[in-house]
């Protein structure tokens, strides 16, 4: 069974995680979500997450893939945190999938792994720095084993190309029919 890291940091995008951590786990992927401070987490719309575990507590290795949600609260502290930059550079080199939406494509250019074709929220290139490569017409961009998605609106989609990715098109095919996400 494949896993997957979310790391949950104060300000993140509830839409973004909860879906993706649904949809996930609906298509067979193990998901842990990390907390970096308190377990408790809240997120930018005052909604409050109870994350699984400490990311201090995690077995780094086990994972195939770390995958952030936006929301530029989170993602400023998922792009400041040492921990979470460290596991983008290692999962990245070790041939291991990262994963990032809306605004935390930002994290993973901070980190140095941010692939060639991205896209992101609107806006959000122009933190980054780097326009060649930005694909706003995109819901979901697959480049080797980087995964970027550009908001709320497109967390389904998100999380399906994950499961594709790590599961194969038939869970894809059976969570994306079962979701009635055609449009993915």
């Amino acid at each position: 069974m494949a896993k997957v890291l979310v790391p949950l940091a104060t300000g993140f995008e509830e839409i973004e995680a909860v879906s993706m951590i649904d949809i996930m786990r609906r298509g067979g992927i193990e998901v842990t979500a990390a907390y970096l401070d308190k377990e408790l987490v809240k997120g930018a719309n005052g909604i409050t997450i109870k994350a699984d575990v400490s990311i201090d507590d995690i077995d780094a290795d086990s994972f195939d893939m770390i995958a952030l949600p936006g929301g530029w609260g989170g993602t400023y502290i998922l792009a400041d945190d040492a921990r979470v930059q460290s596991l983008l550079k290692s999962y990245s080199s070790g041939g291991k999938y990262v994963a990032a939406m809306c605004a935390a494509p930002y994290a993973l250019h901070l980190a140095g792994v941010l692939s060639d074709s991205y896209t992101c929220y609107p806006s959000t290139e122009e933190k980054i720095g780097r326009t060649e490569g930005y694909t706003p017409d995109r819901k979901v961009v697959v480049d080797g084993r980087v995964i970027t998605s550009r908001g709320p609106g497109t967390a389904i989609c998100y999380a399906l190309a994950i499961v594709r990715e790590l599961m194969g098109d038939a869970n894809y095919n059976a969570v994306r029919s079962g979701t009635l996400s055609e449009h993915c």
